[in-house]
Protein backbone atom coordinates (compact mmCIF):
# COMPACT_ATOMS: atom_id res chain seq x y z
CA UNK A 1 0.00 0.00 0.00
CA UNK A 2 3.07 2.54 0.71
CA UNK A 3 3.46 2.89 -3.73
CA UNK A 4 -0.03 5.06 -2.99
CA UNK A 5 0.77 7.26 -0.95
CA UNK A 6 1.16 10.05 -2.95
CA UNK A 7 -2.55 9.24 -4.14
CA UNK A 8 -3.39 8.85 -0.64
CA UNK A 9 -2.49 12.15 0.07
CA UNK A 10 -4.28 14.27 -3.07
CA UNK A 11 -7.08 11.97 -2.02
CA UNK A 12 -7.13 13.54 1.65
CA UNK A 13 -6.74 17.00 -0.17
CA UNK A 14 -9.59 16.48 -2.35
CA UNK A 15 -11.92 14.48 -0.12
CA UNK A 16 -14.41 17.46 1.31
CA UNK A 17 -13.91 19.89 -1.08
CA UNK A 18 -15.40 17.73 -3.34
CA UNK A 19 -18.17 16.08 -0.87
CA UNK A 20 -19.42 19.78 -0.03
CA UNK A 21 -19.11 20.96 -3.69
CA UNK A 22 -23.13 20.44 -4.02
CA UNK A 23 -23.51 22.00 -0.52
CA UNK A 24 -26.38 24.65 -1.14
CA UNK A 25 -24.83 27.67 0.21
CA UNK A 26 -21.71 27.61 -1.64
CA UNK A 27 -22.66 25.70 -4.64
CA UNK A 28 -19.55 24.98 -5.15
CA UNK A 29 -20.30 22.53 -8.20
CA UNK A 30 -22.06 25.22 -10.16
CA UNK A 31 -18.58 27.30 -10.66
CA UNK A 32 -16.70 24.23 -11.95
CA UNK A 33 -16.96 25.39 -15.68
CA UNK A 34 -15.56 28.69 -14.40
CA UNK A 35 -12.36 27.53 -12.79
CA UNK A 36 -11.29 24.73 -15.17
CA UNK A 37 -10.08 26.55 -17.88
CA UNK A 38 -7.53 28.49 -15.33
CA UNK A 39 -6.79 25.52 -14.26
CA UNK A 40 -5.87 23.94 -17.07
CA UNK A 41 -3.89 26.97 -18.46
CA UNK A 42 -1.74 27.07 -14.76
CA UNK A 43 -1.45 23.30 -14.64
CA UNK A 44 0.14 23.34 -18.02
CA UNK A 45 2.54 26.09 -17.13
CA UNK A 46 3.41 23.83 -13.53
CA UNK A 47 3.68 20.60 -15.76
CA UNK A 48 6.19 22.09 -17.92
CA UNK A 49 8.18 23.57 -14.92
CA UNK A 50 7.93 20.41 -13.14
CA UNK A 51 9.27 18.12 -16.02
CA UNK A 52 12.32 20.97 -16.53
CA UNK A 53 13.16 20.85 -13.14
CA UNK A 54 12.82 16.81 -12.66
CA UNK A 55 14.86 16.55 -16.04
CA UNK A 56 17.85 18.62 -14.60
CA UNK A 57 18.01 17.42 -11.22
CA UNK A 58 16.45 19.74 -8.72
CA UNK A 59 13.56 17.42 -7.64
CA UNK A 60 13.15 13.20 -8.21
CA UNK A 61 10.34 11.42 -6.99
CA UNK A 62 10.86 8.10 -4.75
CA UNK A 63 9.35 4.79 -6.38
CA UNK A 64 8.40 3.40 -3.06
CA UNK A 65 5.54 6.13 -2.58
CA UNK A 66 4.22 6.22 -6.44
CA UNK A 67 2.00 4.09 -8.42
CA UNK A 68 4.93 3.60 -11.38
CA UNK A 69 2.68 5.29 -13.88
CA UNK A 70 4.63 7.99 -15.88
CA UNK A 71 3.95 10.71 -18.76
CA UNK A 72 6.70 12.94 -19.51
CA UNK A 73 8.89 11.71 -17.02
CA UNK A 74 6.53 12.78 -14.09
CA UNK A 75 4.52 10.48 -12.07
CA UNK A 76 0.71 10.91 -12.70
CA UNK A 77 0.59 11.74 -9.40
CA UNK A 78 2.26 14.77 -9.70
CA UNK A 79 0.03 15.54 -13.16
CA UNK A 80 -3.29 14.94 -10.78
CA UNK A 81 -1.68 17.44 -8.04
CA UNK A 82 -1.45 20.58 -10.23
CA UNK A 83 -5.59 20.14 -10.64
CA UNK A 84 -6.41 18.63 -6.56
CA UNK A 85 -4.91 21.09 -4.67
CA UNK A 86 -6.13 23.86 -6.97
CA UNK A 87 -9.27 22.45 -6.43
CA UNK A 88 -9.89 22.43 -2.80
CA UNK A 89 -7.76 25.83 -2.53
CA UNK A 90 -10.38 27.49 -4.53
CA UNK A 91 -12.76 25.73 -2.46
CA UNK A 92 -11.06 27.24 0.64
CA UNK A 93 -11.02 30.79 -1.57
CA UNK A 94 -14.86 30.55 -2.47
CA UNK A 95 -15.44 29.75 1.46
CA UNK A 96 -13.55 32.25 2.93
CA UNK A 97 -15.95 34.67 0.61
CA UNK A 98 -19.09 33.31 1.75
CA UNK A 99 -18.45 33.53 5.23
CA UNK A 100 -16.69 36.52 5.35
CA UNK A 101 -17.80 39.04 2.60
CA UNK A 102 -16.49 42.05 3.90
CA UNK A 103 -12.58 41.31 2.93
CA UNK A 104 -11.24 41.24 6.02
CA UNK A 105 -7.39 41.53 4.16
CA UNK A 106 -8.70 44.35 2.10
CA UNK A 107 -6.19 46.54 3.17
CA UNK A 108 -3.39 44.07 3.09
CA UNK A 109 -3.51 43.80 -0.66
CA UNK A 110 -1.41 46.77 -1.83
CA UNK A 111 1.47 46.93 0.67
CA UNK A 112 1.95 42.84 0.12
CA UNK A 113 2.62 43.41 -3.30
CA UNK A 114 4.49 46.46 -2.69
CA UNK A 115 6.77 44.63 -0.44
CA UNK A 116 6.87 40.94 -1.71
CA UNK A 117 7.51 41.80 -5.58
CA UNK A 118 10.83 43.55 -4.78
CA UNK A 119 11.92 41.59 -2.29
CA UNK A 120 10.76 38.19 -4.48
CA UNK A 121 12.53 39.48 -7.42
CA UNK A 122 15.79 40.60 -5.88
CA UNK A 123 16.49 37.36 -3.59
CA UNK A 124 15.98 35.84 -6.92
CA UNK A 125 18.76 37.63 -8.43
CA UNK A 126 21.11 36.88 -5.30
CA UNK A 127 20.07 33.35 -5.55
CA UNK A 128 20.91 32.66 -9.57
CA UNK A 129 22.93 29.62 -8.12
CA UNK A 130 20.24 27.92 -6.87
CA UNK A 131 17.42 26.91 -9.29
CA UNK A 132 14.37 26.17 -7.40
CA UNK A 133 14.90 29.47 -5.29
CA UNK A 134 15.85 31.80 -8.16
CA UNK A 135 13.05 30.60 -10.75
CA UNK A 136 10.48 29.99 -7.75
CA UNK A 137 10.95 33.69 -6.68
CA UNK A 138 11.34 35.12 -9.55
CA UNK A 139 8.49 33.49 -11.05
CA UNK A 140 6.34 34.54 -7.63
CA UNK A 141 7.41 37.84 -8.21
CA UNK A 142 6.11 38.43 -11.97
CA UNK A 143 3.11 36.78 -11.03
CA UNK A 144 2.28 39.27 -8.04
CA UNK A 145 2.94 41.97 -9.88
CA UNK A 146 1.08 40.28 -13.35
CA UNK A 147 -1.98 40.08 -11.07
CA UNK A 148 -2.00 43.60 -9.59
CA UNK A 149 -1.30 45.74 -12.71
CA UNK A 150 -4.19 43.46 -14.26
CA UNK A 151 -6.96 43.64 -11.14
CA UNK A 152 -5.18 46.12 -8.59
CA UNK A 153 -6.35 45.41 -5.61
CA UNK A 154 -9.80 43.88 -6.21
CA UNK A 155 -9.40 40.22 -5.41
CA UNK A 156 -5.97 40.48 -3.21
CA UNK A 157 -7.53 40.63 0.02
CA UNK A 158 -9.82 37.52 -0.41
CA UNK A 159 -6.53 35.79 -2.10
CA UNK A 160 -4.26 36.86 1.32
CA UNK A 161 -7.16 35.52 3.45
CA UNK A 162 -7.69 31.94 1.39
CA UNK A 163 -2.75 31.65 0.95
CA UNK A 164 -3.03 32.21 4.90
CA UNK A 165 -6.01 29.56 5.55
CA UNK A 166 -4.71 27.27 3.08
CA UNK A 167 -1.38 27.15 4.99
CA UNK A 168 -2.27 24.57 7.39
CA UNK A 169 -3.50 21.92 5.02
CA UNK A 170 -0.05 22.96 2.41
CA UNK A 171 2.07 22.24 5.35
CA UNK A 172 0.03 18.91 6.31
CA UNK A 173 0.14 17.58 3.03
CA UNK A 174 3.92 18.79 1.53
CA UNK A 175 5.21 17.77 5.27
CA UNK A 176 3.92 14.10 4.12
CA UNK A 177 5.38 14.50 0.38
CA UNK A 178 8.53 15.98 1.82
CA UNK A 179 8.84 12.62 4.41
CA UNK A 180 7.41 14.08 7.91
CA UNK A 181 5.98 11.03 8.41
CA UNK A 182 7.73 8.37 6.01
CA UNK A 183 11.08 7.06 6.44
CA UNK A 184 11.83 8.78 3.28
CA UNK A 185 10.68 11.50 1.92
CA UNK A 186 7.59 10.83 -1.97
CA UNK A 187 9.33 14.36 -2.88
CA UNK A 188 13.29 14.55 -3.09
CA UNK A 189 14.39 18.09 -3.09
CA UNK A 190 18.35 18.54 -4.34
CA UNK A 191 19.62 20.39 -1.34
CA UNK A 192 22.22 22.33 -3.47
CA UNK A 193 19.10 23.67 -5.73
CA UNK A 194 17.42 25.52 -2.64
CA UNK A 195 18.29 27.44 0.73
CA UNK A 196 17.90 24.35 3.07
CA UNK A 197 15.80 26.22 4.86
CA UNK A 198 12.89 23.74 6.50
CA UNK A 199 9.34 24.37 8.11
CA UNK A 200 9.00 20.72 9.27
CA UNK A 201 10.05 18.83 6.71
CA UNK A 202 9.05 21.17 3.92
CA UNK A 203 11.30 23.33 2.50
CA UNK A 204 10.56 27.29 2.58
CA UNK A 205 10.42 27.38 -1.09
CA UNK A 206 7.28 25.61 -1.19
CA UNK A 207 5.69 28.29 0.58
CA UNK A 208 6.11 30.60 -2.81
CA UNK A 209 5.37 27.79 -4.93
CA UNK A 210 2.04 27.26 -3.86
CA UNK A 211 1.28 31.24 -3.69
CA UNK A 212 2.31 31.25 -7.33
CA UNK A 213 0.07 27.98 -7.93
CA UNK A 214 -2.90 29.60 -6.13
CA UNK A 215 -2.65 32.97 -7.51
CA UNK A 216 -2.54 32.08 -11.08
CA UNK A 217 -6.05 29.94 -10.48
CA UNK A 218 -7.98 33.33 -8.73
CA UNK A 219 -6.57 35.32 -11.06
CA UNK A 220 -7.83 32.90 -14.26
CA UNK A 221 -11.15 32.02 -12.10
CA UNK A 222 -12.11 35.88 -11.03
CA UNK A 223 -11.30 37.00 -14.64
CA UNK A 224 -13.61 34.43 -16.71
CA UNK A 225 -16.25 34.98 -13.40
CA UNK A 226 -15.99 38.55 -14.09
CA UNK A 227 -16.51 37.98 -18.02
CA UNK A 228 -19.42 36.05 -17.25
CA UNK A 229 -21.35 38.40 -14.90
CA UNK A 230 -20.28 41.53 -17.87
CA UNK A 231 -21.85 39.27 -20.47
CA UNK A 232 -24.71 38.14 -18.02
CA UNK A 233 -25.31 42.28 -17.42
CA UNK A 234 -25.12 42.92 -20.90
CA UNK A 235 -28.12 40.00 -21.87
CA UNK A 236 -30.72 41.30 -19.24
Amino acid sequence: MEKYLYFGVLLFAISYPLAQSFEHRIRYATKWGQMLPGMVITAAFFIIWDVWFTDIGVWEFNPTYISGLYLLNLPVEEWLFFFVIPFACLFIYEVLIYFFPKDPFRDWGKPFVYIMVPFLIGFALLHLDKWYTSVNFLVGGIALLTHFLLFNDKYLGKFLFAYFVHLIPFFLCNGILTGGLTEEPVVIYNNAENLGIRIWTVPIEDSIYSMTLLLMNVSFFEAIRGAKTIHSVKSL
